[in-house]
């Protein structure tokens, strides 16, 4: 018996080095691509690329369509997934009664959040281009995207509902209150740190992602700013995918200032949720 658990230690003593490894070397190699990306990048950040169109020229090539691309896609996509998703969520954990399909719906929910996302820009350019009508248009991206994320949102809004006690509910109950009123007054408020977050991490996710905007018609070059959202477009992931598919080096460096810019949006956006979160935890328990 003891020499079964000498062994059993030992067992686990490799494993636990074979983990550390793996994770030591993995980011290694975070850190080595991070390195080389702002090595190539930052010294190509400058006016001209932030305020420029692209351009078969790499020195008065920029990415001002793209940036205004991305922030349009993302207005688009938060106003059509954000209130889909927590609305879903609130229906399924606070109304919905238990049985089979309401089971049924929320395992198709926990399914879609893991589809790849070229499934949903075949479904975007299916449905949403060919079928509405809608065409290579932003409006068409941003519904794209909202599939894509809206299981995600409605997933941690529910993890969040699930999270604030029963108690609250029922002293909601106990004073009177209506379902209505307990959910808004007394269970959202407490959920609200949740929600955020993971509302704040699918559109960060939206923000990196190029496949499904491929297929619905991102244009890889774009000379203009859209002013609608019928209009085309195109994104900081397209420009940085037909950027690095050139085989000039000098638009792979531009490439990599064009990562550079999107890593910055990525973490003040992280950024913003860690903050939105500590800011109602504290609301909440203070109020």
């Amino acid at each position: 018996m003891k020499d079964l658990r000498v062994r059993y230690r030992i067992y686990g003593a490799i494993f636990e080095g074979f983990c550390f490894s793996a994770n030591v070397l993995a980011f290694g190699f975070l850190l080595y691509l991070l390195g080389s990306v702002l090595f190539q990048g930052v010294p190509n950040i400058n006016w001209t690329f932030l305020t420029e169109y692209p351009s078969r020229f790499p020195q008065k090539a920029g990415i001002l369509a793209a940036i205004a691309g991305t922030v349009w896609m993302m207005v688009l996509t938060a106003f059509v997934s954000i209130p889909l998703g927590i609305g879903a969520a609130i229906y399924l954990e606070e109304y919905a009664r238990p049985g089979r399909l309401v089971n049924l719906v929320r395992l198709n929910i926990q399914n879609l959040a893991g589809v790849p996302s070229i499934i949903y820009g075949m479904l975007g350019l299916t449905m949403i281009v060919r079928g509405l009508g809608l065409g290579r248009s932003i409006l068409a991206g941003a519904l794209t995207m909202a599939l894509l994320i809206l299981p995600v949102i409605t997933i941690a809004t529910q993890e969040a509902l699930r999270a604030v006690p029963g108690s609250l509910r029922l002293a909601g109950f106990g004073i009177g209150m209506t379902r209505w009123q307990v959910v808004r007054y007394q269970v959202f408020p407490s959920a609200l740190p949740g929600i955020m977050t993971g509302i704040i991490l699918a559109l960060s996710r939206a923000v990196g992602e190029s496949a499904p905007l491929l297929l619905v018609g991102a244009t890889a070059y774009s000379a203009y700013l859209p002013s609608s959202p019928m209009d085309g477009f195109t994104v900081l992931s397209v420009q940085i995918y037909n950027w690095i598919d050139q085989p000039q080096k000098e638009f792979q460096a531009l490439a990599a200032g064009a990562i550079v810019i999107l890593l910055v949006l990525l973490i003040a956006l992280n950024s913003i949720a860690i903050y939105l979160r500590q800011y109602y935890r504290k609301k909440v328990s203070t109020g």
